[in-house]
């Protein structure tokens, strides 16, 4: 999508915004810089969600990992995992997170890697708030809800349009675009101007 094509995309959801949920998997959403070069910005992403979704705060969802550090019994955030949830909630989103594990892991460099997976409760949120809502819109190239997709569409005609970054997306995406489960693939490379939090200091 060239920019003229990204703002006839965007008008044309005007007349959906009240009917349109978004859900954010920004734990996935964050390893797309690997690929982009740059990083999405929380704020910026809030600011694109706007022309999708409008007014109902429990649309714009935000799904991430509250890190309490290595020790289980820890009941404070980390720096980072704080300032990410609170710019999230700041920001208008609707923020669900669950406790980060620290595994194990002999072959990582620092001896554990962190997990947090929230899939079960993207894909039960969808479910429960299917009245709420005819359009999905989900950021995230992580093919595991492709089956509430499907069941959604099927089940109760819900339109499904995934964004995620080139080289980042599931096989499973791309079959379920082929197959009509999902009705359109966005990328964020296409809409670096909206989303690079940096490129305000690059133009510098």
């Amino acid at each position: 999508m060239n920019q003229d094509e990204i703002k006839k995309f965007l008008e044309s959801f005007i007349p959906k915004r009240e009917r349109t949920i978004v859900v954010i998997d920004f734990g996935n959403v964050e390893k797309w810089k690997n690929g982009l070069g740059w990083r999405v910005g929380i704020r910026e992403l809030a600011s694109l969600l706007k022309h999708f979704t409008y007014g109902k705060r429990f649309l714009r969802r935000f799904y991430y990992g509250a890190d309490y550090g290595q020790k289980e019994k820890s009941s404070e955030l980390t720096d980072w995992s704080r300032y990410m949830l609170r710019t999230a909630d700041l920001n208008g989103l609707e923020v669900i997170d669950k406790r980060v594990k620290y595994i194990y892991s002999p072959d990582n460099i620092y001896g554990f890697e962190k997990k947090c997976d929230l899939d079960v409760e993207m894909a039960v949120d969808l479910i429960r708030e299917r009245d709420n809502y005819d359009t999905i819109i989900l950021f995230s190239g992580d093919g595991d809800l492709v089956v509430a997709l499907k069941y959604l569409k099927e089940e109760y005609n819900k339109k499904a349009i995934v964004m995620s970054a080139r080289g980042h997306m599931g096989r499973e995406i791309i079959d379920a675009k082929r197959g009509g489960i999902i009705d359109e693939i966005l990328y964020a490379d296409d809409f670096e101007y909206r989303l690079n939090m940096d490129r305000f200091s690059k133009r510098g």
